[in-house]
């Protein structure tokens, strides 16, 4: 139809002419309300935006001679930052004549690998970058969805057990008292 009278349409129903395919033959149109379009295609924008995670890069330092609780702590904080969907740069800086120990550097890498291996996979192999020895993991979907979740409600269930003994035992004597 000539695009007078698809305006002509348009107009009487209170409506607007909307062209949709601008490079088809012939262009096509739509007649609709283009207010109420607009709304609902931001709504779908918003909607897409809010599903989506925004991965961020956090780092983890060690030194060479990291302790095993050290390493214990921070390896725990890159799993917390792995599960939040966000990818872990871990980071063996070396100070002074360290440097000629790369390979203890390197060891200690590998360990924060192995740790993580359960919920992770390996995005950028170690490599060195001036005086520091780095790797970037990031959380592997599949592997985090396989870990079943754990309960924190039975710590709470076992204490109620153990006060309502106490208080029976408490009454029983008051009975043998009368």
């Amino acid at each position: 139809m000539s695009p007078l009278a698809a305006l002509k349409i348009a107009r009487e129903r209170g409506l607007d002419l909307v062209e949709i395919a601008p490079q088809a033959s012939p262009p096509v149109c739509k007649i609709i309300d283009f207010g109420k379009y607009r709304y609902e295609q931001q709504k779908r924008e918003k909607a897409q935006k809010k599903s989506q995670h925004q991965q961020q890069l956090k780092e983890i330092r060690f030194k060479l001679g990291v302790d095993t609780h050290d390493f214990d702590f921070k390896t725990r904080h890159a799993r917390e930052f792995l599960e939040e969907g966000n990818k872990v740069k871990a980071t063996v800086f070396f100070r002074g004549r360290e440097i000629v120990h790369k390979d203890l550097g390197r060891a200690v890498i590998e360990r924060f690998i192995n740790a993580l291996a359960d919920i992770s996979k390996v995005d950028q192999p170690i490599k060195m970058e001036g005086p520091n020895c780095s790797v970037i993991v990031a959380p592997d979907k599949t592997k985090i969805k396989k870990k079943p979740k754990p309960e924190k409600e039975a710590g709470s269930g076992n204490t109620k057990q153990a006060h309502a003994p106490a208080e029976s035992n408490d009454d029983a004597d008051g009975d043998d008292a009368e």
